[in-house]
């Protein structure tokens, strides 16, 4: 009677469990991270006789978990690309924002400075022309002041955001060491902690959200998560954390420290992987700089070009231009990252010479927006690092000038070629400074351009229109010479000199001047300029032999009815002056570059969501719980459960048949 009787139990209490499991995962279909169980039945060992086993009944093995290690895995890292690819999208679409075009827009507002020359042109003596074009000057100033306030706002939210994530990954990593301690005690009943090894899987894929992680198993059940590709954040019960730290030279680019015990280890940016941090720091130190590089090299090239040809010209007093705009100080502006730093593992240290690193301003149109790094390799000289693209030049350095000598091509004829600028910058420093192999500097020319720029003056007798020189045709000319455009290209001691053109028998010109060299033979053609001494003559038309053209320094009488420098000013419009773009082109190549990043991680982002998505859906498929499977199962072992009970019912029905028998 026992026989059929513990069948019937035991399959009662098996079926029981197994609603009870049924029931659990229908309880949690909608929890986080929550794996489908299953309970695992198993045969008794069936009692021998002499007529064969007898079997006994059935009980329960365990309850698995239905887990997929491997979609798992692939889900959790789809996921952190998936992450850090949205988190650069959304703040890059802010980046872009900040470069807005249309008459709001920066290219508006120089172009409309330009173009307020114009009417100066036109009428050099009407002061309300003038204050107009001074009110162009600072209202371009004033957006190129807010561009740059915003680019710091933009700062300040990634930083912050980076803080709280970075919270959030250390309370994640002290979590994990918690329930590996509690996955390892209870590994000792021989069972599965089904419910801990969900909520630590779910904890790795809330952590892989922010930063990629590596995870190894160990004997005692627990997991060790690795950063960066091996360095450490929980070790079994164990939890390091993550700061956020100064680069080598203590500059606003921020880099991921792992601390455990007090010490601090940088993490290599490009081995983080994926993750909102990752994908958060490649925008603040690529994206968010090179447009901080963009706005600054824009307003650089914009206020010098401006600065340079408005002191060519003269006032209504007859005085020499001043600035139009503030100027940047490079020593002063960037004195912060110009200090040399010499890293050194595992702590950094100081330059061996307590020197700094100065910069000039060589040439605005050939200005690169980029960040530049200088490493000397020896006392005598070293290369720069172009942080933009990675590209290398080396240079020698001479301690007795300070002065550096940049290799800017080499011929195997001909040998080194050499240049005392790169990228339009000159770098030095103090006459007599002695460099040490192992010497580093951070440079970073435009981050402060655009950020304290104004107008410099506003009194409008005091914009310099007038050009210096003027042109005159001598009274004698027999054929159709005419003059097409006379302006100041840049500062020259003779200026102001006489010179003299003449057309020989030949139909060229000899000039006669100080400061020209006096060149006889000068090829003529129509519509070419000529440049000597500071200013760039056009002329136009059939001249005879004998007729003649006079350069001269502009007569007092005329200076106030002559707009020549308003008419340069106009022409700079037509400037080469970003990476082959004319200034009035350079803010639409700016927006360009950057749409061109926001584009492209957008379809990034995409992509790797849809991925992620995909990735996830076939995680679920195993893990998940399905309703409609469970309801089936319900039905199923209620059905076993009832039929169980009847076995217990009829073992219950033949004992009391026996005992009423043996009465």
């Amino acid at each position: 009677m026992s026989g059929i009787l513990n069948v019937g139990t035991r399959a009662l209490q098996a079926n029981q469990v197994a609603l009870q499991t049924a029931g659990n995962n229908i309880a949690n279909v909608n929890t986080p991270g929550y794996s489908r169980q299953n309970v695992v039945l198993q045969t008794v060992q069936g009692q021998f006789t002499g007529s064969g086993y007898i079997g006994k009944g059935v009980e329960i093995q365990t309850i698995e978990r239905n887990f997929s290690a491997f979609l798992n895995r692939q889900s959790a890292l789809a996921g952190t690309t998936a992450a850090a690819d949205s988190a650069r999208t959304d703040k890059l679409k802010q980046l872009q924002d900040i470069f807005a075009g249309g008459t709001s827009g920066l290219g508006a507002a120089v172009n409309d400075m330009l173009n307020a020359f114009s009417d100066v042109a036109t009428a050099p003596t009407d002061l309300t022309a003038r204050a107009v074009v001074l009110t162009r000057v600072d209202e371009t100033a004033a957006r190129l002041r807010t561009a740059s306030q915003s680019l710091g706002d933009l700062q300040s939210s990634v930083t912050q955001e980076l803080n709280v994530k970075i919270d959030s990954i250390n309370n994640l990593a002290k979590s994990i060491a918690s329930v590996n301690e509690q996955i390892a005690r209870a590994q000792g009943n021989g069972q599965s902690p089904n419910d801990l090894l969900d909520r630590r899987d779910q904890l790795v894929r809330d952590l892989n959200q922010f930063v990629q992680t590596t995870s190894i198993a160990a004997d005692d059940g627990t997991v060790s998560i690795f950063l960066a590709g091996s360095q450490p954040l929980v070790l079994g019960n164990n939890a390091a954390a993550v700061a956020l730290v100064d680069d080598d030279f203590g500059v606003a680019n921020k880099k991921l420290a792992l601390v455990r015990n007090g010490q601090s280890t940088p993490l290599d940016e490009n081995m983080l992987g994926g993750g909102e941090v990752s994908g958060l720091l490649r925008f603040q130190n690529t994206d968010l700089m090179e447009g901080r590089n963009l706005l600054g090299r824009f307003t650089l090239a914009v206020t010098t070009s401006m600065n340079d040809q408005h002191r060519l010209g003269l006032d209504l007093d007859g005085n020499a231009g001043g600035n139009l705009f503030s100027t940047t100080d490079f020593t002063t502006a960037t004195s912060k990252v110009f200090t040399p730093s010499h890293v050194l593992a595992p702590s950094p240290s100081t330059n061996s010479s307590p020197y700094t690193l100065t910069l000039s301003l060589n040439d605005s149109a050939r200005l690169v927006a980029s960040d530049y790094a200088v490493s000397f390799t020896s006392a005598t000289g070293g290369s720069l690092t172009r942080g933009a693209d990675g590209s290398q030049i080396g240079f020698s350095y001479t301690a007795a000038t300070g002065q550096f000598l940049f290799q800017t091509t080499s011929d195997a004829a001909a040998g080194p070629f050499t240049g005392t600028s790169f990228d339009g910058l000159s770098f030095s420093t103090a006459p007599a400074t002695a460099a040490v192999a192992g010497d580093r500097f951070s440079l970073q020319p435009f981050s402060t351009s655009a950020s304290n720029i104004k107008g410099e003056f506003s009194a409008a007798r005091a914009l310099a229109v007038a050009s210096p020189v003027a042109g005159r045709m001598g009274t004698a000319n027999t054929g159709s010479l005419a003059l097409s455009s006379l302006r100041v290209t840049q500062p020259n001691a003779n200026l102001t000199a006489t010179v003299t053109l003449t057309i020989n028998a030949a139909g060229t010109i000899d000039i006669v001047g100080a400061g020209t060299g006096n060149p006889s033979g000068v090829a003529y053609v129509s519509g070419q300029a000529l440049s000597y001494n500071g200013w760039s003559l056009t002329l136009q038309g059939i001249p005879k032999p004998g007729d003649t053209f006079t350069v001269q320094a502009q007569p007092p009488a005329n200076r106030n009815l002559n707009a020549g420098n308003a008419s340069a000013m106009m022409g700079l419009r037509d400037v080469d002056m970003f990476d082959g773009a004319k200034l009035s082109d350079g803010y639409a190549a700016l927006i360009a570059q950057v749409g061109i990043r926001t584009q492209s991680a957008m379809y990034a982002s995409d992509v790797s969501s849809s991925i992620a998505a995909s990735l996830e859906t076939q995680r679920t498929a195993v893990s998940g719980v399905n309703l409609d499977e469970e309801a089936a199962k319900l039905l199923q072992y209620q059905q076993a459960y009832q039929a169980s009970a009847k076995i217990i019912q009829i073992s219950q029905s033949i004992f009391d048949t026996l005992i009423q028998t043996l009465r």
